[in-house]
């Protein structure tokens, strides 16, 4: 009798494509998992970016605000002027070996973009109602140029914290209706009526985020 040798049995066409189909599903499913992880990561690392420039701009705001000169120190002057995307005060100003000066800052969203401004130092109360005007104006200055804090904002939100409730605009003692806004650069007869507030809360909001993110400071350190 002749004996045969065993036959090798290979892989038929059709297990070799069922083979190849799950190689390929098994490829697309982790390819999509590992697309998710990295724009997962780069969502965490562009809202990180964000939360860090908030911080900065709070802290540079916590300042300001810190140093705010009160109004009788100015002669009655109006020394904070706010709105939805715009703030502006007149801060003390200390520079080493040189008595202590006023400056006024100025807060703005333009362009998506938070811009600070702030004024040179002075100490004369006229120069102080120019400096004042061109910030309530915008007047370009080169001796104030503006400096971009953040970008990517969508709004800012202020209020003031008076008559222990926060408030949109100064609130004036009496009938509790807001007093009148002085012209820009000029003194505020209307003012030394109206307590001045505690503290001011700052809301900023990226673009694409759900809610603002809010900070609340004390005003002249108090």
């Amino acid at each position: 009798m002749t004996s045969h040798p065993a036959r090798r049995r290979g892989f038929t066409l059709v297990e070799l494509l069922v083979a190849i189909s799950i190689l390929a599903i098994l490829a697309v499913l982790g390819w999509r998992g590992l697309d998710g992880i990295v724009r997962a990561r780069i969502a965490l690392t562009e809202q990180m970016e964000v939360t860090r420039g908030m911080q900065l701009a709070f802290a540079q705001m916590q300042s300001d605000c810190e140093h705010l000169a009160a109004r009788d120190l100015i002669g009655r002057r109006a020394n904070l002027l706010f709105d939805d995307g715009r703030l502006t005060l007149v801060r003390k100003v200390y520079n080493e070996n040189e008595p202590s000066q006023l400056a006024v800052v100025s807060y703005r969203v333009v362009n998506s973009i938070l811009v600070r401004r702030e004024s040179p130092g002075t100490r004369d109360l006229a120069q102080l109602d120019g400096l004042w005007q061109a910030a309530a104006s915008d007047t370009p200055s080169e001796s104030s140029p503006p400096v971009a804090l953040q970008t990517g904002l969508a709004a800012m939100q202020v209020q003031v914290w008076q008559n222990n409730a926060w408030h949109k605009e100064p609130v004036a003692s009496g009938d509790g209706a807001p007093p009148p806004v002085p012209p820009p650069g000029q003194p505020a007869q209307a003012l030394p009526q109206t307590p001045e507030p505690d503290g001011i809360q700052v809301g900023l909001t990226a673009t694409g985020l759900a809610g603002p993110m809010v900070k609340a400071f004390l005003l002249g350190g108090t």
